[in-house]
């Protein structure tokens, strides 16, 4: 009679550690699967099609890391966007621009990755919203940028262009080319990110007071820097730099009534965005005499061959003064950024898609 509940009370104890087993063994596969889930954001890392020019140095990086890069930077928008629909990465620069109806046409787009500085030709809030990672490379142009800002300080101060050209025609004019030197002026930068930042740094050698404002930052100001407000900016800087990204903020920022807060004879550079400056303004601003030099790399519309009679006039106008440099977007575009820009753009993108997921 001993040996029957002995039996049962066995067979119960064989059976709850059988059980126990099985739970166990149940709770090493789940931890298994989770393990074993890629450590990706996307689940293929094949799929990047390129629709700009870039150095080869990002397509061969990102091969060699196991994706399969479809290079077109010779394609056209309309054909840019029917293949995209097929892409979880798009890399670009300026081709295209991604508004909320292209970006809707993309339902499997994960990631934009513009090889720039900017990101105004993207709608980067609504894509945001749909849940796409943007990535850019502002570190990859900052000392081109910064290099081009300071070389047309010194063309407009030292009247390089001017009296180049007048040599050109057969005129040695010394006079009326007298410069006029940096050194001991105030310097004021707008917008203090990866190219204010740099032009303060490569500043450092001419003997100016720099002062910098930017709304978006703060504790920047250091041994060279003076951190400011716009106000003080405007009223004391006999040349002010315009470094900032393009946004609704931003859009006209640089126009008559900024000018009417500014010391009387300031020198404006431009080499942000061109939609930041109104040309008009800046026509009015160097006829009265406000402005007493202005240097821009970029333009409100920079499709020459597409201006109307009437802009293209205004554009002559201010071109014809004797204190305008216009050049032709080059800033950020040099031999060693076309690399940079490539190898900061595919770091971005190789860390962006080996981070972990939330689980």
């Amino acid at each position: 009679m001993l040996f029957v509940p002995i039996a049962i009370l066995l067979t119960m104890f064989i059976a709850g550690r059988a059980i126990c087993i099985l739970l166990f063994i149940k709770v090493l596969l789940f931890c298994s699967n989770l393990s074993a889930r890629p450590a990706m954001i996307y689940h293929q890392k094949e799929n990047i099609l390129i629709i700009d020019d870039f150095h080869p140095h990002f397509v061969e990086t990102l091969t060699e890391a196991g994706f399969n890069c479809n290079y077109q930077p010779d394609i056209q928008p309309n054909e840019a966007i029917n293949l995209m629909k097929d892409f979880q990465v798009v890399a670009v620069r300026s081709k295209l621009n991604f508004t909320r109806d292209i970006i809707d046409a993309l339902p499997n787009l994960k990631c934009i990755a513009r090889g720039g500085a900017g990101m105004d030709n993207i709608d980067e809030a609504y894509a945001i919203s749909k849940g796409i990672d943007l990535i850019n490379a502002p570190e990859g142009n900052r000392d081109a940028v910064a290099e081009h800002t300071i070389g047309l300080l010194l063309g407009m101060s030292k009247r390089i262009v001017w009296s180049h050209n007048e040599v050109a025609q057969g005129n040695w004019r010394r006079e009326e080319n007298r410069g006029w030197e940096i050194g001991g002026k105030t310097l004021g930068l707008i917008g203090f990110g990866h190219t204010g930042s740099t032009v303060a740094k490569k500043l450092r050698g001419f003997d100016v007071k720099i002062l910098a404002y930017d709304k978006y930052l703060e504790d920047y100001g250091n041994e060279y820097v003076e951190a400011c407000s716009i106000e003080k900016l405007l009223k004391e800087s006999d040349i002010i730099s315009f470094h900032v990204p393009l946004t609704e903020e931003t859009n006209g920022m640089l126009n008559r009534d900024l000018v009417s807060k500014m010391k009387d004879q300031v020198v404006l550079i431009n080499t942000s965005r061109g939609k930041v400056a109104r040309l008009n303004d800046m026509i009015d601003g160097i006829k009265s005499g406000k402005i007493k030099a202005l240097a821009m790399d970029v333009l409100e519309d920079e499709n020459l061959k597409a201006y109307t009679t009437d802009k293209l006039e205004a554009l002559k106008t201010l071109i014809a003064e004797n204190q305008v440099i216009i050049t032709p977007h080059i800033a950020g575009w040099s031999y060693e950024s076309y690399f940079k820009i490539a190898q900061v753009l595919s770091e971005k993108l190789l860390l962006l898609t080996t981070k972990p997921k939330n689980i």
